[in-house]
């Protein structure tokens, strides 16, 4: 089965994650800077969130340009990401509305390392579908910084029992991870 529909669907529902998530900006009700800081806290989760999701939409494309072909496991895999990347504007809209209680940002390490564990599968997934030879399957290899960013959320959940900001701070860590380039797929194509 051919890897367009999969790509353009996925881009769709992604590019919509991301409208629902600038729509919940409020702008302030005052025409002065300092009307601006009481959204501040908003506008920063809203950063780190936008952050998750523009690095999911990057891999994403990486992983699906090298694969070659996608099986009906692939799609449903690939729904199962998509699922847990679209509570991502509500966790962060729960976050912001309750000032970053300890709940709403222990969910909102839930949605990360549910996205996580669904990237990991669909990765898998395509792996199997397209060999253990493929490009894909050299660029995962063990895939080190992926059970990382795993252990780190859950480390991150488990701090909301004693800090808010500490899981803050942890998810955080993944964000700087996984925005510095990841260039795995891209070298294993040139391969």
């Amino acid at each position: 089965m051919g890897k367009t529909r999969l790509e353009a669907f996925s881009d769709g529902v992604i590019a919509i994650i991301i409208t629902i998530m600038v729509l919940e900006l409020k702008a302030p009700h005052g025409s002065d800077l300092q009307a601006l800081l009481p959204i501040v806290p908003v506008f920063l989760s809203y950063v780190l969130s936008f952050t998750f999701v523009g690095i999911y939409w990057n891999n994403h494309h990486h992983m699906l340009h090298a694969a070659e072909t996608v099986s009906g496991a692939a799609l449903w895999a690939n729904l199962h990401l998509l699922f847990w990347l679209s509570l991502i504007p509500f966790v962060t809209g729960w976050m912001d509305e309750n000032h970053f209680a300890s709940a709403p940002v222990a969910s909102y390490g839930c949605i990360l390392l549910m996205s996580a564990v669904a990237y990991y599968v669909l990765g898998r997934i395509l792996i199997r579908d397209n060999g253990p030879d493929c490009a894909l399957a050299q660029a995962f290899g063990k895939d080190k910084k992926g059970m990382m960013s795993i252990v780190i959320y859950i480390l991150g959940i488990v701090a909301t029992l004693w800090s808010s900001w500490l899981a803050i701070a942890l998810y955080v860590v993944v964000a700087i991870m996984w925005f510095i380039p990841d260039r795995r797929i891209e070298n294993s194509l040139r391969e």
